[in-house]
């Protein structure tokens, strides 16, 4: 029998925004190197720095790194976990890694808005695991039931997805309470509404609270935004192509194979950058990315893994913009480019 999850262990991913690096991206733009260094075998040495600690989330890059879908292709990967106290803009600005993961859409909007040389070069999540998690009840039949109960929010959550929800459904910021990551005040209060991620949180409050609660994932009713993004330097997309243009067939490669075939190679490795991950905790998490379509839903089914389109770029800056949060003179087609996925260019 698995111990039961720690909560701030499984707590889904911070929704870490680009604020605050523009002088230093911009400033180090023109200066560190763009050229991917090569190893002593002649392999081009990319570091990919992940959005959190190592998990499920991103079973696939782990996948490609240990079935050697990245060595075949002349790359030596090494993959860097992120945790609370790392900020990936911050690490691609500085040179500090070559490529990076991105949580969600707000953040390659934000570099642009900042002006900052970084776009999405691929997006592995069709859907954002974002989720609004409730206590069962048979009033409960969408979204829009949740009117006037307390959401228990992230900081960061405010400025991200809260925005599409009131914008949506016409919650108002008096609803907010805060959300530290701890799964306690919702147990305790039964009108109480938790943000989290289809991965993760409703999986601990079953465990912890010993009942399966009301789940809504954003995605399924209509929330735009990627997730699980590969950000690139322009300078480096630009010096590297051929090597981006790998690592993203790779990645795609070790998505497939995780999601469809034996994950054990990859959560080993997983469990290796973070040995508090359990097989169950694993398990529970791919099931769940399998039975959403959170990988190969969406446009992925048509176009393949990784797959980005302007539709959904667009129809993500017009809710964000609508509701202030970004000019409506932004360049939002800057956040991204689909020049090195795979069939292209």
């Amino acid at each position: 029998m698995s111990r039961a999850p720690n909560p701030h262990l499984i707590a889904s991913r911070r929704i870490v925004l680009a604020g605050g690096i523009a002088t230093t991206m911009a400033g180090l733009a023109a200066c560190f190197r763009s050229e991917a260094p090569v190893d002593d075998q002649g392999r081009v040495r990319i570091r990919f720095a992940t959005d959190w600690r190592a998990q499920a989330e991103h079973g696939g890059f782990y996948q490609a790194l240990a079935s050697g879908a990245y060595e075949k292709r002349g790359l030596n990967v090494q993959i860097i976990q992120g945790g609370p106290g790392v900020n990936v803009p911050q690490l691609l600005a500085s040179g500090a890694v070559e490529l990076g993961m991105g949580s969600n859409s707000f953040i390659p909007f934000n570099l642009v808005a900042e002006n900052a040389p970084v776009k999405a070069v691929a997006a592995f999540f069709q859907k954002d695991p974002q989720v609004l998690i409730a206590h069962p009840d048979p009033d409960l039949t969408g979204i829009a039931d949740l009117h006037g109960r307390p959401f228990l929010l992230a900081d960061a959550s405010i400025t991200a997805f809260w925005v599409w929800l009131k914008a949506k459904y016409g919650f108002t910021d008096d609803q907010v309470r805060k959300y530290t990551f701890n799964p306690a005040p919702f147990l305790a209060d039964e009108r109480a509404v938790q943000q989290g991620y289809i991965t993760s949180e409703p999986y601990t409050i079953e465990q912890v609270g010993g009942f399966e609660p009301r789940v809504f994932l954003l995605a399924d009713e209509g929330y735009p935004s990627y997730a699980a993004m590969v950000l690139s330097p322009t300078g480096f997309a630009r010096d590297n192509a051929r090597s981006l243009r790998s690592f993203i067939a790779a990645s795609a490669e070790g998505w497939r194979d995780y999601m469809n075939g034996d994950p054990t190679a990859a959560n080993a490795l997983i469990k290796r950058d973070n040995p508090e991950m359990t097989d169950a905790i694993l398990a529970q998490a791919r099931t769940a990315m399998n039975a959403n379509a959170i990988v190969e839903g969406g446009d992925a089914a048509l176009y393949g893994l990784g797959t980005m389109t302007a539709d959904r770029w667009q129809a993500f800056f017009d809710v964000t913009s609508q509701a202030g949060v970004y000019p409506t003179g932004l360049n939002w087609r800057d956040a991204f480019t689909d020049n090195y996925l795979p069939g292209r260019g």
